[in-house]
């Protein structure tokens, strides 16, 4: 006689319940509910986004990515310093059931082709040059290595514009999302590889983004909180406590500078009045250490979180 085996779930006591759709759902619920509340500001780029916008772009990006190959299931990269192509690739992967790899902006060459080949990724979005390496350069030397991944699209190129500015085909987008499960494996991220080389952790859309609403709910998110997100896109810390608590909340994600730095990222608390500040001890550290601190009006925050990456 075979055994039959089955799925073994338990669920403790709660006061709010767990989110049971898919990412690109949730975003579509909170697009409807608040319109023409900002979803993202980028202080580098001075270019912001109503939720009405932003999911407008994230869907035309989703039908770009769509049309260049990227289908459900497929590992697409994602190399850059926080910058507002960073979120809405994290929201188009996820409309079409594409698993998101993000990469550490402070890979070396060694680092990065391990993770190309041990993620299996076919499709990476990647930032040009950056001060620190050329990441153009280190994936052409990857691609004549390896013969991967088959497509490459860089920021601010016309790789980019190909799959960004285009019109969204919302028919395709449905009955893409009509196959997906909130359990499917939508993110994969990486330790730090400080006794080895990295590994992967596979997440699903329930783990994500139940993750970030339940933190948007500990910090009593709003639909009228700022979120200035210091802190790097490619951890949990920033793109699923920073991102998804904010979208979830129909809040706002503000990105202070491509990577940290104090003096921007009070002036961007002071700008746009943001509520809430995130970052490791040494950013909370760096801006108190500032010669300028009193003349930063800071009286808009309310809450925020300190944690450290692990």
């Amino acid at each position: 006689m075979t055994e039959q085996l089955t799925y073994s779930y338990a669920a403790g006591p709660t006061d709010v319940a767990l989110i049971e759709d898919t990412i690109s759902v949730n975003l579509a619920q909170t697009a409807a509910k608040y319109p023409q509340n900002i979803a993202l500001i980028d202080a580098a780029s001075q270019r912001q986004w109503t939720y009405e916008q932003f999911f407008a772009d994230v869907r035309s990006l989703a039908t770009g990515l769509h049309r260049a190959g990227v289908v459900a299931g497929e590992r697409v990269g994602i190399w850059s310093l926080n910058r507002w192509e960073w979120t809405m690739v994290q929201y188009a992967t996820a409309e079409l059931g594409a698993i998101m790899v993000n990469i550490n902006p402070a890979y070396r060459q060694h680092e990065l082709n391990f993770v190309l080949e041990q993620a299996g990724i076919t499709t990476l979005i990647s930032s040009e040059e950056v001060p620190t390496a050329n990441y153009p350069r280190m994936i052409q030397r990857f691609q004549e290595e390896f013969g991967s991944p088959e497509r490459v699209i860089i920021m601010n190129s016309a790789s980019w514009d190909d799959v960004f500015d285009i019109e969204a085909d919302d028919t395709v987008l449905h009955k893409i999302q009509a196959t997906l499960s909130n359990t499917d494996a939508i993110n994969i991220q990486y330790t730090s590889g400080t006794t080895g080389f990295p590994k992967g952790a596979t997440l699903s859309h329930r783990n994500i983004l139940n993750n970030g609403f339940f933190v948007g709910e500990i910090n009593r998110y709003t639909d009228q909180d700022r979120i200035c997100i210091p802190v790097p896109f490619y951890h949990c810390f920033g793109m699923v406590m920073g991102n998804l608590a904010a979208t979830t909340h129909g809040a706002t994600m503000v990105i202070p500078a491509q990577s940290f730095d104090p003096q921007k990222t009070l002036e961007t608390v002071e700008t746009h009045q943001c509520t809430s500040l995130y970052g490791v001890p040494t950013m909370f550290i760096a801006e108190l250490a500032l010669e300028n601190l009193a003349d930063f009006d800071l009286s808009s925050l309310r809450t925020g979180i300190m944690a450290l990456p692990v």
